[in-house]
């Protein structure tokens, strides 16, 4: 089981106006400020954005994937529009995804960094 990830960034001031933006609609809120890094969770830091001195942006088939558990469809949606509306790239766009083994219903956003953010919750029926 995963505790918390961290992800890269090139400019601290600037991701974390995306993630307090992005991250809103599945709960999640800046909860840690240190000079280099900050938490972002419910009741501790999940998510932690990491400033690398002399990071440029990533190109879009680079930097890490996260994906994060939404409670509905709507949060999903939510997330997706959020993400865009703070420059985020739509890698695709909210629906749902039938698969094999599960039905899932997700949304894919690529960060200014790079970094691709994913949110996804499993409906029924």
């Amino acid at each position: 089981m995963i505790d918390h990830v961290s992800l890269a960034v090139s400019d601290l001031e600037s991701a974390v106006a995306f993630y307090e933006r992005t991250l809103a609609p599945l709960g999640l809120t800046r909860l840690v400020t240190r000079p280099a890094m900050v938490g972002f969770g419910k009741a501790y830091p999940e998510i932690w954005i990491n400033l690398r001195a002399g990071m440029t942006p990533l190109s879009p088939d680079s930097g890490a994937h996260i994906c994060l558990r939404a409670k509905t469809t709507a949060e999903v949606d939510a997330f997706h529009a959020a993400a865009i509306a703070a420059g985020a790239t739509s890698e695709s766009g909210p629906s749902l995804r039938p698969h094999d083994r599960v039905r899932y219903y997700a949304a894919f956003v690529i960060d200014p960094d790079g970094n691709r953010i994913e949110a996804v919750t499993f409906p029924q029926a």
